[in-house]
């Protein structure tokens, strides 16, 4: 590691100190520290991550409702969940362009891969061979999700081309930087702290990419991990790369604190003298 490399490392650790457990209020993933077996931690993190996007209070707000509407077990609620049957399921549902067909169809998917694997993990690693690139495997992850079927969560015998749920379920094939699966696959994957849970052993965490969404991606360029200026799966790539520099065993282990800095304001999007003073991050920041 050379002297930049260490520099940043140094205070990064310090970053992730700084921003632990203590902090998960003001994360959906706090959601899922609810849940105490992996079953029910599989599916509330598949919920809580798909509906990841938008502010902090809406998304709250959004995940609170879908799972205080699946009772104690989620894992339990998806695996008698039947989306033609139960339509009046979610009713309501509103989460900026989401809908409540979109999540009786995310539930459904949820209880299609447990029965078709034994488990959501069970289902992408099936689909994910040993040691294939994550590109690949989040593609395939997404395309043999989508060819379930909606099960009459929406009209007609196929998906909808615009059916909401599709949205959960992005590319990066298509360039997406697939934030809220990569998110999600963080919390499944990555052990060894308070935070992410580690359920999915057969995933080696080094092959994580980071979650990119505005905040880690203006905050990447302000630390130069990244060159590149349009957010996708390039940039992901290229910052993930960047922290592997750091720790190539568990590369992701930054995004929690990092994402810390944008969602708290800490991190404003213009240079504020009296901010940018008390950043921790400071003497890094490239900015």
């Amino acid at each position: 590691m050379d002297k930049d490399a260490y520099k940043l490392k140094v205070y990064l650790d310090r970053l992730n100190t700084r921003y632990g457990k203590a902090y998960l209020p003001s994360d959906p993933l706090e959601f899922v520290h609810g849940y105490r077996t992996p079953e029910d931690r599989e599916v509330a993190g598949l919920i809580a991550s798909s509906l990841a996007y938008g502010r902090v209070e809406g998304i709250r707000r959004s995940v609170g409702a879908v799972l205080g509407a699946m009772g104690k077990s989620p894992a339990a609620f998806a695996m008698r969940f039947d989306p033609a049957r139960d339509r009046a399921a979610f009713a309501g549902f509103v989460h900026r362009f989401n809908r409540a067909a979109d999540i009786r169809c995310l539930v459904w998917f949820a209880r299609r891969m447990m029965e078709e694997a034994g488990s959501i993990g069970a289902f992408f690693t099936k689909g994910c061979p040993e040691g294939a690139e994550m590109k690949e495997a989040l593609a395939a992850f997404s395309e043999n999700v989508l060819g379930i079927g909606h099960g009459g969560a929406y009209p007609g015998r196929g998906l909808p081309k615009d059916a909401g749920v599709r949205f959960f379920f992005p590319s990066p094939k298509d360039g997406s930087a697939c934030k809220r699966l990569n998110l999600y696959l963080r919390w499944m994957v990555r052990r060894g702290d308070a935070l992410d849970f580690g359920i999915w052993k057969e995933v080696d965490p080094a092959r994580l990419i980071v979650p990119l969404d505005t905040h880690i991606a203006r905050i990447s360029s302000n630390l130069g991990l990244t060159k590149r200026s349009t957010p996708g799966w390039k940039m992901a790539a290229e910052v993930t790369a960047a922290l592997k520099r750091l720790d190539p065993h568990d590369p992701v282990k930054y995004d929690f604190a990092l994402t810390r800095l944008g969602i708290l304001a800490a991190c404003p999007s213009r240079r504020d003298k009296e901010k940018c003073a008390a950043c921790m991050i400071r003497e890094v920041c490239v900015l």
